[in-house]
């Protein structure tokens, strides 16, 4: 899908993309065949606001209701939405069932497009990945309130809890903008508290730089020093990497489905790199290797586009090196997976 709707105050995006288009579910499914065909085996599905997409095509009449339009709680939208057709949700669905052995993932979303029943699908398919994009821009209530997010720092912490309630193992990224018109140093702080409280898997960070056309551009005064905002987004920048650590360090002893990407430039002989199912970059030796669903197949080396088993060793803060066990599927390792947490609790 292209455009966006959201209008928020420091955003170009609305003004030189647009409103919000949606691609019919029909063209995309064809799309993603297609590359399926040539051997493609991860799909991003991309869209200034990705997880608005409504798909009304098959609507003979839009009629200006929204009544049917779902939210995330406590959150909301300047935009009025037209009558409803077809969801990122069932989009998901649709492609996830029709593609059992692709990988699905999605940028960039708004944290308000999270109800319930496009999370329940995440959690239900396998293959689609347990990485969620939720740009906060920042921690204070009163900074979101005039950059017209639509949500306070309480709601987005509820939604937060409820990703990792339904998708336990989910990974989340962010968004944050350091020195917003009018930012205070306690303003300030409540983004360093929330990036702590989170503890995010990855994050965007900058400094705010005022835009032209922009809702802040006509109403408010971009009146944070340079060196202010320098100073914030390294404080925030540190104060990110101080959580990321403990992301990494607590998949030390999984098991990991990793999709081979190429060999790893700084040792093309030796090691391959490939990416987990939360978007880790994932390094191993490069090791002929026995396919886990063919009995009595030879061993040999991983290629790009193989799904392969990866028991995690070590970590860094931004990379997770492991022990390559097993080429295999998509579905047999999660089959597996689900087999033994059936065999746990019982």
């Amino acid at each position: 899908m292209r455009g966006c709707n959201n209008m928020c105050s420091f955003c170009i995006v609305p003004f030189t993309r647009g409103r919000e288009r949606s691609r019919p579910v029909d063209s995309i499914v064809k799309e993603v065949a297609e590359l399926w065909k040539e051997g493609v085996k991860e799909v991003t599905l991309l869209g200034q606001n990705v997880n608005s997409y409504n798909d009304a095509s098959e609507i003979e009449k839009e009629v200006e209701t929204g009544t049917n339009w779902k939210y995330s709680d406590g959150f909301s939208s300047m935009c009025k939405v037209k009558e409803v057709g077809l969801r990122f949700s069932d989009l998901l669905d649709r492609l996830s069932s029709e593609f059992p052995e692709m990988r699905f993932r999605y940028t960039s979303p708004h944290p308000k497009d999270f109800p319930d029943d496009l999370l329940y699908v995440m959690r239900n398919r396998h293959n689609i990945c347990k990485s969620i994009h939720l740009p906060a821009q920042t921690g204070s209530s009163a900074v979101l309130e005039r950059m017209r997010r639509g949500y306070t720092r309480e709601a987005y912490l509820d939604l937060v809890q409820k990703i990792r309630r339904i998708i336990p193992d989910v990974g989340i990224t962010s968004d944050f903008i350091s020195g917003f018109c009018g930012e205070t140093e306690e303003e300030h702080e409540d983004t360093l508290s929330l990036v702590k409280a989170v503890g995010y898997d990855m994050a965007y960070m900058f400094a705010y730089s005022m835009r032209e056309k922009t809702h802040a551009h006509r109403t408010y005064v971009d009146d944070v020093p340079d060196e202010v905002k320098q100073r914030r987004l390294a404080e925030l920048i540190e104060a990110f990497r101080e959580s990321t650590g403990q992301c990494f360090d607590s998949q030390i002893g999984s098991v990991q489905l990793v999709l081979v990407e190429g060999p790893n430039k700084r040792a093309p002989d030796t090691e391959l790199i490939g990416k987990s199912d939360r978007g880790h970059r994932v390094l191993f030796t490069n090791l002929p290797l026995r396919n886990r669903n063919e009995d009595g197949s030879q061993a040999r080396n991983p290629v790009v586009g193989d799904y392969v088993e990866v028991l995690i060793i070590k970590s860094t803060r931004a990379s997770l090196f492991g022990e390559a066990l097993a080429i295999t599927t998509l579905s047999s390792f999660y089959n597996n997976l689900d087999r033994e947490a059936v065999a746990n609790a019982s």
